[in-house]
């Protein structure tokens, strides 16, 4: 039996071999694709907007899970046992929590959340690293930053493993192990209007970076922090990170 390593991120191991495949609904709720996006990219940022806009729909793949677990251990079809670290409570926690949820609008894509992603991925594809902090010190605010600048919160969701995105997403819902469950706090928030996604590949499999904001305003390309012609960090309050 595996056990599941703790990082102060979600490492996105739940192997649903069942729930793979895209459903129409997720495409109803997808927004248009964006020029430069991988097909992981789009799949995963359609799986949140489907989350999003029919929850009560989306807690049906989540119902779909119960009959693999058996007190703290996972056996997913054709595949080793994962021992979770709660069990079955974060699962129907997340299942009533979609249930009682209402209706939210699809995120737009940022083209700049998307660039900011895009540094961590780049980074840790080279680095094998986990987690928010990149190796030049930055989080997600100043990553961001660069590319333009948001308005109201921001927050970043990380997944690490060989999963579809409709696992990353199921799995970042359940939020086991995470006592604040911001994971999935954040993919329902009604203040986030926009979403950056960005994956690429890793050493735990791949891994994709999820940037979320109330708004984001574009702009061109400034310098690292450290590299000549870079400004002083000024950073705005309200990023959320776990």
């Amino acid at each position: 039996m595996e056990r599941r390593p703790r990082f102060n991120v979600c490492l996105c191991v739940c192997a649903l071999l069942l729930l793979a495949a895209p459903s129409a609904l997720a495409q109803k709720a997808s927004v248009p694709d964006t020029s430069g996006h991988t097909a992981l990219e789009q799949e995963v940022i359609n799986e949140i907007n489907f989350a999003r806009t029919r929850p009560a729909e989306y807690a049906a793949y989540l119902e779909q899970l119960r009959p693999y677990f058996s007190g703290k251990e996972y056996r997913r079809p054709g595949r080793p046992g994962l021992l979770t670290e709660e069990g079955t409570a974060p699962l129907e926690e997340a299942i009533k929590f979609l249930r009682a949820s209402k209706p939210l609008p699809a995120l737009g894509v940022s083209r700049g959340l998307c660039s900011g992603a895009r540094l961590l991925v780049e980074d840790q594809s080279a680095t094998g690293a986990t987690g928010h902090k990149g190796t030049d010190g930055t989080f997600c605010e100043q990553r961001a930053q660069r590319f333009g600048s948001w308005q109201g919160d921001l927050g970043e969701n990380l997944t690490y493993g060989a999963d579809s995105a409709r696992e990353r997403v199921l799995t970042l819902l359940i939020d086991d192990g995470v006592a604040t469950r911001g994971h999935r706090l954040r993919i329902l928030n009604p203040s986030y209007k926009v979403v950056g996604v960005a994956c690429g590949l890793h050493q735990m499999g791949s891994m994709c970076v999820i940037n979320f904001a109330g708004g984001f305003n574009d702009g061109p390309a400034r310098p690292a922090a450290g590299q000549k012609g870079a400004p002083a960090p000024k950073l705005p309050a309200g990023a959320r990170r776990f």
